[in-house]
């Protein structure tokens, strides 16, 4: 079996810098805002964890859903890491 995904030191650094980033944020606005940069950055990693998934397997992919990298609601094609449309093939 594989091992479990775990976050590097320097993610966990970086998550928890975030977290203070929001604690210390009272802006609903501002929040709002980060909560959607945010969002965008996570469906971005999903697509470029997929793309290259796809170019190792060579086929289409589905990731697990425990791993919290589903696709649903994802319906156009997959960019690549450099966020442009990944080549077909």
């Amino acid at each position: 079996m594989s091992e479990p995904l775990a976050l590097t030191l320097g993610q966990k650094f970086e998550l928890e810098r975030m977290n203070r980033a929001i604690d210390a944020t009272a802006d609903p606005q501002a929040l709002r805002g980060l909560a959607k940069q945010l969002l965008q950055a996570w469906q971005s990693q999903k697509a470029a964890t997929q793309w290259v998934m796809r170019q190792q397997l060579g086929s289409p992919v589905r990731v697990p859903t425990e791993l919290g990298l589903d696709t649903i609601g994802f319906d156009g094609p997959l960019p690549g890491p450099d966020g442009m449309e990944a080549p077909e093939g």
